[in-house]
């Protein structure tokens, strides 16, 4: 049954990993977790215990790590922020695996939640058949993760309207949930707590008021510091993924992700690497997320109708498709960076140029 599923959620991935953790667990272990905080770190930063080699999952500050995780101890809640693709759903996925082993209780924030998929809805047909009961009742992953002494997690906090995230501020404040149709107060067990996320490029859309910023704890996750941190991030993920894909494709080698993260935190920063030019930024995020999904994409097509290593043909599909979002934008952006970045930075280049060009038709 594992093996047709598109994707497995991280605590069935990395069981083996957790395993071993919990079994080698010396440190005080925090009421309603699996594993005490050093554990958590371990499995989040990497490591080895007893012979088993722990992958890491979260490549950056491991002090941004250990702040998350001490928040969580506490009866705080945990809001990570940060450019689109910094790695903050990944986190906040691996920090429920390790310390509850369900990072399933989830909500995904839109324009189109509401107050009662953060709360409690009804099984209309036994709410009119029966009237308010139990049984009616639907409960929201906040409420079963109160009932549970677990972390719920909130995607995507800034997109949910103002009125819709206001109903987490009782929750996370009195730590409980009223429901006066049944009569009856839930109140939530040790080791609950709430995970949002927030995208800074959202900023605005539905801004956190006061009283609710002041119930979470904030980590603001930065984008990779340098290139070399960039391409590791990249090479571990793309791995990762396309282990459970059908992509019949070699993973893509050194020069391959150096070039597409090169193109991306140039184009993403306005500016060469050497920062003696200036480049136009398109409209596009082009993060670290983006490019390891570009890869996985070269790694399908290389596979589906090529030799199976990633060609410059590949990758010059997958850059048109992440950068020239915007049309009339984009492309002027993108063509202007082929002539005067990529044209002049010699052989190396020159084949990734010359198939961008006849792609973009420059």
């Amino acid at each position: 049954m594992e093996q047709q599923v598109l994707r497995l959620p991280a605590e069935q991935l990395f069981q083996k990993e957790i395993d071993a953790l919990i079994a080698a667990e010396k440190d005080p272990i925090p009421t309603g977790w699996r594993m005490s905080p050093r554990s958590v770190r371990t499995y989040i930063c990497g490591g080895k215990v007893k012979g088993t080699v722990i992958t890491p999952k979260y490549i950056g500050h491991e002090r941004l790590v250990e702040i998350a995780i001490a928040t969580l101890v506490t009866d705080r809640a945990l809001l990570l922020i940060g450019e689109p693709g910094t790695a903050k759903s990944w986190l906040s996925e691996h920090l429920t695996a390790a310390i509850n082993g369900d990072s399933t209780k989830v909500i995904q924030g839109t324009a189109g939640t509401t107050e009662e998929q953060i709360r409690y809805s009804w099984n209309y047909a036994m709410l009119i058949a029966n009237g308010p009961s139990p049984e009616a009742m639907l409960k929201s992953p906040v409420f079963h993760a109160m009932e549970t002494g677990s972390i719920a997690r909130m995607e995507e906090i800034s997109r949910c309207a103002s009125e819709v995230q206001d109903a987490l501020i009782s929750i996370l404040s009195e730590k409980r949930i009223s429901v006066p149709e049944l009569s009856i107060e839930v109140a939530a067990k040790k080791g609950f707590s709430v995970i949002a996320t927030a995208n800074t490029r959202d900023k605005g859309v539905n801004d956190m008021s006061a009283a609710l910023k002041r119930r979470f704890n904030i980590v603001v996750l930065p984008a990779p510091a340098n290139l070399d941190a960039e391409m590791e991030i990249v090479r571990t993920r793309v791995a990762q993924l396309s282990a459970g894909l059908d992509l019949n494709a070699a993973l893509p080698e050194d020069d391959t992700v150096e070039k597409v993260c090169t193109i991306f935190r140039e184009l993403r920063k306005g500016e060469t690497l050497d920062r003696s030019q200036k480049v136009k930024t398109p409209s596009g995020v082009l993060s670290t997320a983006e490019a390891i999904s570009l890869l996985c994409n070269s790694m399908a097509l290389a596979g589906s109708f090529g030799s199976g290593i990633i060609s410059e043909a590949d990758l010059a599909a997958g850059l048109q498709g992440a950068v020239v979002k915007d049309e009339d934008k984009d492309n002027v952006a993108w063509k202007e960076y082929l002539e005067n970045v990529m044209k002049k930075r010699g052989a190396r280049w020159t084949g990734l140029y010359r198939a961008c060009k006849e792609l973009n038709k420059v």
